[in-house]
């Protein structure tokens, strides 16, 4: 399979919450997949749009919050009524950028080490 990512892809044990922008706001927890400087993987029960954009806050090594908006751009269904999702970030800052590169740089110093 092709590599379509722009960015290499971090893992992340951590959570992240997604307000939905049309209507109600309803908090959702998701687990974290994958995260580059230009998107995110997560899972979740919730079923969501591909091409909807969502809120997000997304917490990051030692506790650092990041807030986002998500453009849902992959759906997988999975068992047990859980879905698996693609989403690039849409307008984030360029301090938030770097954040998620030092990350990126750090993981990969650690996976050169092992």
């Amino acid at each position: 399979m092709e590599e379509r990512r722009k960015s290499r892809r971090m893992e992340l044990e951590s959570r992240l919450l997604i307000k939905n922008l049309r209507g109600a706001a309803e908090e959702v927890a998701i687990e974290i997949s994958d995260l580059s400087k230009s998107g995110v993987g997560f899972v979740c029960d919730s079923q969501l749009d591909i091409g909807n954009v969502y809120e997000a806050f997304l917490t990051i090594w030692m506790k650092e919050s990041i807030h986002a908006f998500l453009e849902i751009v992959r759906v997988e269904k999975l068992a047990d009524h859980q879905y698996h999702y693609g989403a690039v970030f849409i307008g984030m800052s360029e301090m938030d950028t770097r954040r998620i590169e030092v990350f990126d740089t750090m993981g990969s110093m650690e996976n050169m080490e092992k």
